[in-house]
């Protein structure tokens, strides 16, 4: 099973290099070998995929002029923020209404408010969450998150929205960075672009935000999460520094002559490997992980990602072009 397990999943990494082979595939590809037992390396692929997402975005700041970039990040600073309130109440209130405890609340609510399993991490060592809390917060956002890489795309030809619409409307509502890159991929090259700044001005919210939850768990338990404990040097160590190397290569491509013409080269590059991170993030889920979810944090982790899609959709609708 071992050798059968290693060469499916070499095929399907090999595959999802292809040309042949789109974001959604590439996952749904990577779900039905973790869901049949059927994939290996598991640490490694996981630990690769994160660092492969971070080196294509930074690839994507040498095809996306700096200007576009400013452009987008400022515009989306109050949007950001009028949804990170948003599913932090009503994740208050779904967590007291269906019992869900404190702890697993505010990683359903940091994971659907920001960008999914980066922010579930940061959180879970602020608060000092246990195992248990976080494993189920991460199982219930990667099954959203995969469910919405499906499901966006056509609702978004559906809608006949803009690229520029779309792009702005996955990077609020889709949870992880490489599903957003994926689905604007999909949408259009201009989606691509939106949906890329936008979503990485929402990471940037990890570390206020886990400083605020630090700040709550400490008052509601005292010493947990405290100045100078793990819980701060979690939140120091939640900076993304990939954001600040994808700024900088959008800064070379703005100013540096010539690096504009190697664009298709380099998109063509980013698209490949985020389709194989898609891959290995899929090959990353397990029967026993969705097993652990349970009825009543999957059905507050499925609300708070429908209202958050919804209000988004109604406002990007009516403020972007």
């Amino acid at each position: 099973m071992d050798l059968a397990a290693r060469l499916l999943m070499i095929l399907g990494a090999a595959f999802s290099l292809s040309p042949w082979c789109s974001g959604p595939l590439a996952l749904g590809l990577g779900i039905a070998l973790a869901l049949l037992g059927l994939t290996a390396w598991s640490g490694p692929s996981k630990r690769f995929s994160r660092l492969l997402i971070q080196v294509c975005i930074v690839l994507l700041g040498l095809a996306i002029d700096l200007h576009r970039v400013q452009q987008a990040g400022v515009g989306g600073l109050a949007f950001a923020a009028g949804t990170i309130v948003l599913v932090f109440a009503l994740g208050a209130a779904l967590g007291r209404l269906l019992g869900v405890p404190g702890t697993l609340g505010t990683l359903l609510s940091s994971g659907t408010a920001i960008c999914g399993g980066s922010a579930i991490a940061a959180t879970s060592r602020v608060i000092r969450a246990d195992d248990s809390d976080t494993s189920i917060a991460l199982a219930a956002v990667f099954v959203l998150n995969a469910i919405a890489l499906f499901v966006f795309i056509p609702v978004g030809h559906w809608l006949a929205m803009s690229q520029e619409q779309f792009g702005t409307w996955a990077a609020v509502a889709i949870h992880d960075m490489a599903s957003v890159v994926a689905a604007g991929k999909e949408y259009g090259p201009a989606a691509l672009e939106q949906a890329t700044v936008v979503k990485l001005t929402r990471v940037l919210w990890i570390v206020p935000v886990a400083a605020a939850c630090g700040w709550a768990a400490s008052r509601r338990a005292p010493g947990a999460g405290a100045p100078g404990g793990n819980g701060w040097a979690a939140v120091r160590g939640a900076l993304p520094w990939f954001i600040v190397l994808f700024v900088l290569a959008s800064a070379v491509r703005t100013y540096v002559p010539g690096v504009g013409a190697h664009e298709a080269t380099v998109k063509a590059a980013a698209k490949a490997g985020m389709t194989l991170a898609l891959f290995l993030i899929g090959c990353g889920l397990s029967r026993a992980a969705v097993e652990r979810v349970g009825a009543r944090p999957f059905v507050m982790a499925a609300a708070l990602w429908v209202v958050l899609s919804v209000v988004s959709l109604l406002v990007v609708r009516a403020t972007v072009a």
